[in-house]
């Protein structure tokens, strides 16, 4: 009996897979008894190589197809279903042309070891029969014949460290919580991810939320807390639902509830919606959302552990962090800390985006380094273009140039070079990036989603803003650049919570690694980038010009005008510095100039 597993992430959903799904399910109820093949279709979750979706994998064949369209379904039940052959042109053509028939022979997918993402993609994600095929809750199970301070050790023994941005070792929080003999205390799972371009806490909420159920059991058994949260992002409803669905398959089975597993203990879960502000992804900020208070953050001299939610002792954990629990009590801490680095123990998944040839989800030991990451299974950059720099950790991580493509992944190596892991976001940049601008759009961000509580954040940030803005413009000085390494060295000693002291990771990192844009910009009235308009003018070099048009054809202002065979010009008068031109021109001719700002 064969099974086809058709993805139905957010990403491949946007793309039609649910009406892949139905039209297998359609075609196959349909079939002829005498003729009929035996087969069930699994919605999964995120298969993570979302930008070829909708996926779609046969069971036992190992068989997976890409960018599958609802008319391609017939084709695949005759052909794959029917008769165990491929259908050629839906398979993953790999980087010397060839076409891969499995998972396990795709570039994207083979250096991968995936731990928290183990079963998204395998199983239905609102189906607890599917988890338990797994070995799904064998981790609570084994929890429950053990005492709070053994179910510790082991977290103690594994080395996880939150993978949520702060990086605090997991099993020393549960212990701190564990100490304080006061009740009620609760759990708590942090799936806001709030960060532009990190999608990896909403693809395990959606493709296998029954491990972070299972996580929050064992950690709410370790601390002795029978409540806990799930404070879901609001954006993210297929989350939601499928946690929703989750919580109430378990309940039913008595998995949790008022006598978890037949113990005796009892663990009530809900799901909070997020406030739709990035700094309710802070621990405090959060906390205060879920009681229906303003999520501002508070100062941490008395930590969330000994009196969090209403005042009461509290762990809060990372959506990932807790996917990695049940692992860890299943196959043993040490087992776990055999994979990664001394410092930073086990896996991580990131968001690989940007322009890097195969985006998607990744997961790979700690220490892989960022040449691996975006090379080999990244693919190299889109176009082939000079790989310039990666953006880590988030709107607060900072930026990464070539010249440390060998840097280890993990988080003490990151934060020695001035970014950060953060909760997995890493976005790809060539060089046609402008360093300035990355730092002024990310600052811009994060001055919007300041909460404005403490001073030094709601100014400082403002005020970065301007200069960096100004910069961009055309009426930077060169004295600007020390006012903003000031402001940052502030930023990171007086503001009151993580998203003000990480604020200026991308403007310290930026100036530390590409100082000299910013004085192209401020000295020479030129973005090396051609990014920034009002420093910017585009000019089309006649020797190099084909005459193709293509420059004219992408042109949404009409700036462009020419012959077919003949050199094109640009009207500068009409041309709106939008880049166009030099996207589509396939011969270099499109020329990048300097000009004064107005």
């Amino acid at each position: 009996m064969r099974t086809i597993r058709v993805c139905c992430g957010t990403g491949c959903l946007a793309n039609g897979s649910a009406k892949v799904a139905a039209e297998f399910e359609r075609l196959i109820a349909a079939q002829d008894a005498d003729a009929k093949v035996e087969c069930t279709v699994k919605r999964t979750g995120c298969n993570g190589f979302c930008e070829n979706g909708p996926l779609v994998t046969i069971i036992p064949d190992q068989i997976s197809y890409y960018h599958v369209k609802e008319g391609d379904v017939a084709e695949i039940l005759e052909k794959t279903i029917a008769n165990g052959e491929p259908v050629e042109r839906l398979l993953y053509k790999n980087d010397k042309g060839e076409r891969v028939r499995s998972q396990a022979d795709n570039p994207f997918y083979v250096p991968q070891m995936k731990i928290a993402l183990r079963n998204i993609g395998k199983i239905t994600p609102d189906n607890v029969d599917d988890y338990l095929a797994t070995g799904g809750y064998e981790g609570l199970k084994k929890a429950l014949t053990m005492t709070p301070d053994e179910i510790i050790t082991e977290l103690e023994k594994s080395g996880l460290r939150g993978r949520g941005g702060a990086g605090f070792p997991t099993g020393r929080k549960w212990r701190t919580a564990a100490g304080y003999n006061v009740f009620p205390k609760y759990v708590a799972c942090n799936g806001d991810e709030g960060d532009p371009g990190a999608f990896m806490d909403r693809s395990v909420l959606e493709g296998d939320p029954h491990s972070v159920l299972e996580g929050m059991a064992i950690c709410a058994l370790a601390i002795g807390a029978e409540e806990g949260f799930l404070y879901i992002r609001d954006e993210y409803n297929l989350a939601v639902q499928n946690v929703k669905a989750a919580i109430a398959a378990a309940e039913a089975r008595g998995i949790i509830g008022d006598n978890i597993l037949g113990s005796g203990k009892r663990l009530k879960l809900s799901v909070v919606r997020g406030g739709g502000a990035f700094v309710c992804g802070e621990s405090t900020a959060l906390m205060a959302s879920i009681e229906g208070r303003v999520g501002e953050p508070r100062a941490k001299y008395i930590r969330s552990v000994q009196r969090g939610l209403w005042n009461q002792p509290t762990v809060l954990n990372n959506v990932e962090t807790l996917a990695n629990v049940p692992y860890i009590i299943t196959h043993g801490g040490d087992h776990y800390a055999s994979v990664g680095t001394q410092g930073s123990k086990g896996t991580k998944v990131f968001a690989l985006v940007g322009k890097v040839k195969r985006t998607g989800l990744v997961e790979v030991p700690m220490g892989t380094t960022l040449r691996h990451l975006i090379f080999d299974i990244g693919g190299g950059i889109q176009g082939n273009r000079a790989f310039k720099a990666v953006q880590t950790g988030g709107p607060s991580g900072g930026c990464i140039p070539a010249s440390l493509l060998d840097l280890p992944v993990d988080f003490d190596t990151l934060t020695s070079y001035g970014a950060m892991m953060g909760s997995g976001g890493m976005i790809v940049m060539d060089d046609r990036s402008c360093m300035v601008e990355v730092a002024r759009y990310y600052i811009k961000f994060l001055s919007e989603e300041s909460c404005g509580k403490c001073t030094p954040c709601r100014e400082g940030l403002r005020h970065m803003l301007k200069i960096l803005t100004d910069i961009c413009e055309g009426r930077g000085r060169m004295e600007d650049l020390d006012t903003l390494e000031s402001l940052g060295e502030m930023l990171k000693d007086s503001s009151l919570c993580a998203l003000g002291k990480s604020a200026p990771n991308p403007v310290l990192t930026t100036l530390k690694y590409f100082r000299d844009e910013y004085e192209a910009h401020i000295l020479e009235h030129r973005c090396p980038a051609g990014v920034c308009t009002k420093l910017t003018s585009f000019e089309i070099d006649a020797d190099a010009c084909k005459g193709c048009s293509a420059c004219k054809r992408a042109c949404p202002a009409d700036a462009i005008s020419g012959e077919v065979k003949k050199p094109h010009h640009i009207d500068p008068a009409k041309c709106i510095v939008c880049g166009s031109c030099r996207e589509a021109c396939k011969f270099g001719a499109i020329i990048t100039k300097g000009r004064d700002a107005e």
